[in-house]
């Protein structure tokens, strides 16, 4: 069960980031009544946190305020050590930096709790190699900017290829890393290896006219393709 403080701290958080806000649209997105929501600002009021609320707009809070300091209990902070771990292992050097600099900020505001040693004994373990890690970085940035990408591919049974794609998500399956791309060459969605990849550069290829393709798209495309192998697969044991 969810402690009510834990609401009213979500409550709190949705306001500052999206306000104004309606009622409606704090109990849709917390998953309570409106009526709770009510009580719950009521609550919040008495205990001196300045919201304020505008009939036919929503709820705001008060500009010069701040939100309390981080309070997390031990097992958030091993979720948290060990997320940055698995990205430290496995993503790319800048991914890796920025997550070790966010989990020092999130410390540098925790009270009551401290980071102490034995929290690292849920660790990642099983670093992905150099080989597959070298890529990270550019396939992340050209996911980000939306830049072709020319590059050399071997296949597990040794057939290289050469092709121009769009990357759209990388997605890691604990030790490998895979990439969804759309292939200028087949005109479709392919994944690909990301140890698999023995060249990798920028290309100015521009996007095709005719394709309107991004993550959503790809990830509806996979979900279509499972329920195709799914389904042969029931046909074939029956």
């Amino acid at each position: 069960m969810v402690r009510k403080a834990d609401r009213l701290f979500q409550l709190v958080n949705l306001i500052r980031v999206h306000q104004p806000i309606s009622a409606d649209r704090l109990a849709s997105r917390i998953g309570v009544s409106v009526r709770s929501i009510y009580r719950y600002i009521d609550d919040l009021s008495l205990s001196g946190i300045p919201i304020y609320g505008t009939a036919g707009v929503g709820y705001a809070l008060d500009a010069d305020y701040e939100m309390p300091a981080l309070t997390l209990t031990r097992l958030e902070l091993n979720a948290l050590m060990l997320g940055v771990e698995m990205l430290t292992a496995s993503a790319d050097n800048d991914l890796g930096a920025a997550a070790r600099t966010l989990l020092s900020k999130v410390s540098a505001t925790i009270v009551h709790h401290q980071i102490e040693p034995g929290l690292a004994k849920v660790r990642a373990l099983g670093a992905v190699p150099p080989a597959t890690r070298r890529y990270l970085a550019t396939l992340r940035k050209a996911i980000e900017g939306t830049q072709a990408l020319s590059m050399t591919y071997t296949r597990l049974d040794g057939v290289v290829s050469h092709r121009v794609v769009f990357a759209l998500g990388l997605f890691y399956w604990g030790g490998k890393w895979t990439v969804g791309c759309w292939c200028c060459a087949r005109e479709g969605y392919r994944d690909f290896r990301v140890d698999r990849i023995t060249a990798l550069a920028a290309s100015q290829q521009p996007l095709p006219d005719k394709a309107a393709f991004d993550l959503q798209a790809y990830m509806r495309h996979q979900a279509n393709q499972w329920k195709l192998l799914t389904a042969t697969d029931t046909t074939l044991s029956v």
